[in-house]
C-alpha cells in the first residue's frame, strides 16, 4: 500500500487507515484480529482509536494484539482523547483531564507511547492554549510522537494551527485533522480543508463511505446485520438514507458499473484522492469486509468519473465561503 505524509511532518502512513469504532462492542476479539492480519499483510500501517471507542474495550483489545499478532513497530497508532460520558459535559480539554486519559490509553494499548495523540473535539469551555499544552507536554515527554485534532471546525483548526506554529520549536506542529469526509458529507471542503492545506494539517477522513450508504447495501431496504439494523447504530445512518443521498449512491453504482467495480471502491478512491487527504479512515465488521475495502488499492478514477461524482454531490457554497465578487 502507498505510503503518504501526514501534514508537513516526517510521519509516513499507509493512505487507508483501519478504524476501530466497533471494537470491543460489536467486533469482537477473533474479528478484530483477522481484520489487523489483513490489514498489515496489505501493508497497511495507521490504526486508529480512541479511550471512548466501546468505553476503553478497543484500546484494551488492540494491545492485546500488538506485539503477539502484529510487531508493535510495524503499526502507526492513533488514539484520541477529550471526549467523555457525561450529560453535562460531552468534551474536557482540560489540561489535567487529557494527561489523565493519555496514561490510562497507554495502559490499555500496553505501550509507552502511540505514534499520534488527537483532541477529540474542541472544548468550549478550557481555554485552547491549555488544551494544547497539553499536545506540548505529551510530546516532549516521550508518551506521544506527533499530534492533531478531530472534530475542530474551520476557525478552531485554523487558531490551533496557528497558534502553535508561533513558537517552533517550543510547541508542537500539528501534523492532522480527523473529520467526518465523504461524497455524502463534503461540509469540511467550505473551511475546514482550506484551513488545513493552508497550514500543512493532513486530513484524515472518517466515514469515508457515508456511513456505509455508499456501498449502495441500502438501496433496497435495511439488511440484517448491517449498522442501519442495529439499535445503537442505525440513528448514526439513518441521516444519509433520505432522496439527496439516495441521488448521490445511484451515481455512485452507475460509475462502478462503467468501471467493473464496486459502489465501495469508487467512493473510497474519490475520497482518498481529494486535495489535503491522506488516509480515510474504514471500520469494517470482519476480515472479509475489510479485504473488499482494501482493493481500492488498485484504483484510479477516470478524470471524467471524479467531475461526475463532484458535480451530483457539490455542496452549496455561498458567501462567505466564494469570494465575494462572484456573487
Amino acid at each position: 500500500m502507498e505510503q503518504r505524509q501526514l501534514g508537513r511532518t516526517g510521519l509516513r502512513v499507509s493512505r487507508i487507515g483501519l478504524g476501530t469504532l466497533t471494537w470491543g462492542r460489536d467486533t469482537d476479539e477473533h474479528d478484530a484480529a483477522g481484520q489487523l492480519k489483513v490489514f498489515r499483510d496489505a501493508g497497511g500501517t495507521l490504526v486508529d482509536t480512541a479511550d471512548v471507542y466501546g468505553g476503553g474495550e478497543a484500546e484494551r483489545l488492540l494491545g492485546r494484539l500488538l506485539g503477539s499478532l502484529v510487531p508493535r513497530r510495524d503499526l502507526v497508532i492513533s488514539t484520541k482523547a477529550g471526549s467523555v460520558p457525561d450529560p453535562y459535559r460531552r468534551f474536557d480539554g482540560s489540561r489535567g483531564h487529557l494527561l489523565a486519559a493519555l496514561d490510562a490509553s497507554l495502559g490499555r494499548l500496553g505501550t509507552d507511547y502511540v505514534d499520534l495523540w488527537q483532541i477529540h473535539a474542541f472544548d468550549p469551555v478550557t481555554p485552547l492554549d491549555e488544551t494544547l499544552q497539553a499536545l506540548d507536554l505529551a510530546v516532549s515527554s516521550g508518551r506521544v510522537r506527533y499530534a492533531g485534532v478531530s472534530n475542530f471546525s474551520g476557525w478552531q483548526l485554523a487558531k490551533a494551527a496557528t497558534w502553535q506554529l508561533g513558537a517552533p520549536g517550543l510547541r508542537t506542529r500539528l501534523a492532522c485533522t480527523q473529520m467526518e469526509y465523504s461524497l455524502l458529507q463534503r461540509g469540511v471542503e467550505r473551511e475546514v480543508l482550506p484551513a488545513a492545506l493552508d497550514l500543512g494539517v493532513g486530513l484524515l477522513p472518517s466515514s469515508p463511505l457515508g456511513r456505509g450508504v455508499l456501498t449502495g447495501k441500502y438501496r433496497n431496504g435495511t439488511p440484517s446485520g448491517s449498522r442501519g439494523a442495529s439499535e445503537q447504530l442505525a440513528p448514526f445512518v439513518e441521516p444519509y438514507l433520505d432522496e439527496a443521498a439516495g441521488r448521490i449512491v445511484d451515481a455512485v453504482v452507475t460509475a462502478a458499473e462503467g468501471l467493473a467495480t464496486t459502489p465501495l471502491e469508487v467512493a473510497l478512491a474519490w475520497v482518498r484522492d481529494r486535495p489535503g487527504v491522506v488516509a480515510p479512515v474504514v471500520g469494517a465488521r470482519n476480515a472479509q469486509q475489510l479485504t473488499e475495502a482494501l482493493s481500492v488499492e488498485a484504483l484510479s478514477l477516470p478524470d471524467e468519473i471524479c467531475q461526475a461524482l463532484d458535480d451530483v454531490s457539490a455542496p452549496v457554497h455561498r458567501y462567505p465561503d466564494q469570494d465575494w465578487s462572484t456573487l
